[in-house]
């Protein structure tokens, strides 16, 4: 990689006081202090000001290991980095000097470097009080009625965003095998306000609502009889609530869900505080989240991700998607590969009235993966994971839900995995 320094963290350091107490482990807030002190001790910068534009924590690190960080700069002005003990991994990342764009770790600078530009900072619609009057409309009327209604909600955002609009016919235009009509563009929208509606029931409890089939229900059970935990990739495709109604038919199935918090819409936080039993959210990008991650699968847990959206300056990987190339994140095959543990594709597709069906399938199973092997097999998992997602899409196209871009910069140059 380019310069190399070795260093340690004394073990009387203050932070290890109460992190954790008979068992200290460094926190990674103090990892990446002393990397980017030493990045900037090694650079002989004045001035700089650097931020962490990404970084993942692949091993605890016990007070007093001999650790060595590697850095070297990028053509876009930041530095990549990656600290190791003994030979294995324990982090990796991007320091980006502070005030700058947000830029590819690769390319040219004015390339957009993912879909986040086109999701993230986007401003929701609609008021938080309309959505309480929504709620208690539904609960207090129930569902038949609320869907009426959902017609002329459905109608609105549909009329009032031309630009989604646009996105979602490019979309469908690759899905369908014709040219889609107005009917195709309002009933995928109707599609996911039915699949919001119903996130309210679900959320509540109320699974009797719902008639739901689920493909290769035995390998399930297998896999949650054998209790090593695994990972459950989803999309913006479908429901992927009504995993917490399989749940109820799966006895031991317990999920937490690993999702950026800014990116939950108001209707989630407001049906979570009615529920009798949130699920756990791991919030991605917060310094424990690895830790977290690692904490469930080994009480036998399965971790739920959303895997189809890139988001700043994390790794990704262009794969074909409907015939076209298309960035996806690698981060949650990276964080199995390095956690050991299976991956499969899980979405809730909807298919009209209260009728839900459950596509199950393995993705890839890194217990065994060798280390030499990891950056090829999570290559295929993505490759696999993308091939999956085109045929949902393709038996049931209406189901997707991400109404922007998503091959925005399919022409741009080829981006690497990442650090």
């Amino acid at each position: 990689m380019g310069a190399t320094t070795s260093f340690t963290i004394d073990a009387r350091h203050p932070a290890l006081a109460g992190h954790f107490p008979g068992s200290p482990v460094l926190p990674g807030v103090v990892l990446l202090d002393e990397t980017v002190r030493l990045v900037e001790q090694a650079r002989g910068d004045s001035g700089v000001r650097w931020t962490v534009g990404a970084a993942k924590f692949l091993k605890p690190v016990q007070p007093g290991e001999t650790l060595t960080l590697e850095h070297e700069p990028l053509p876009n002005g930041s530095i990549r980095f990656a600290v190791s003990s003994g030979g294995r991994a324990v982090a990796a990342g991007v320091l980006r000097p502070s005030g700058t764009e947000r830029t590819a770790d690769a390319g040219p600078a004015s390339e957009p470097r993912t879909s986040d530009a086109h999701w993230a900072g986007a401003r929701e619609r609609g008021s938080a009080m309309l959505t309480r009057v929504m709620i208690f409309l539904s609960l207090a009327l129930g569902r038949s009625v609320a869907r009426v209604l959902l017609y002329g909600i459905a109608g609105y955002f549909f009329l009032s965003g031309p630009r989604a609009r646009r996105c979602a016919r490019d979309y469908l235009r690759r899905a369908l095998p014709r040219e889609p009509t107005v009917i195709d563009a309002f009933r995928q929208v109707f599609t996911f306000a039915s699949t919001i509606l119903d996130r309210l029931y679900l959320a509540n409890g109320r699974y009797e609502l719902f008639d739901i089939t689920i493909e290769n229900e035995a390998l399930l059970r297998s896999i949650v009889a054998r209790g090593t935990g695994a990972f459950l990739l989803g999309a913006h495709l479908g429901s992927f609530e009504i995993v917490s109604a399989i749940g109820r038919r799966q006895p031991g199935l317990r999920v937490a869900m690993a999702m950026y918090e800014d990116t939950a819409t108001k209707l989630n936080a407001l049906a979570a505080s009615k529920a009798a039993s949130a699920p756990e959210i791991i919030p991605l990008g917060h310094l424990d989240a690895m830790l977290r991650l690692r904490d469930c699968l080994e009480a036998g847990g399965f971790v739920g991700m959303l895997a189809d959206r890139t988001i700043g300056e994390a790794p990704a990987q262009r794969v074909s998607f409907l015939g076209v190339p298309a960035l996806f994140p690698s981060g949650p095959m990276r964080a199995a590969a390095a956690l050991r543990r299976p991956v499969f594709f899980m979405s809730g597709l909807y298919r009209g009235g209260n009728r839900y069906h459950v596509v199950f399938r393995e993705i890839a199973d890194f217990s065994t993966v060798l280390r030499g092997e990891r950056d090829a097999q999570v290559s295929q998992a993505i490759r696999r994971y993308a091939a999956l997602l085109e045929e949902c899409c393709r038996s049931d196209p209406y189901n997707w839900f991400n109404f922007y871009d998503f091959w925005h910069d399919a022409a741009g140059g080829a981006h690497g995995a990442g650090a």
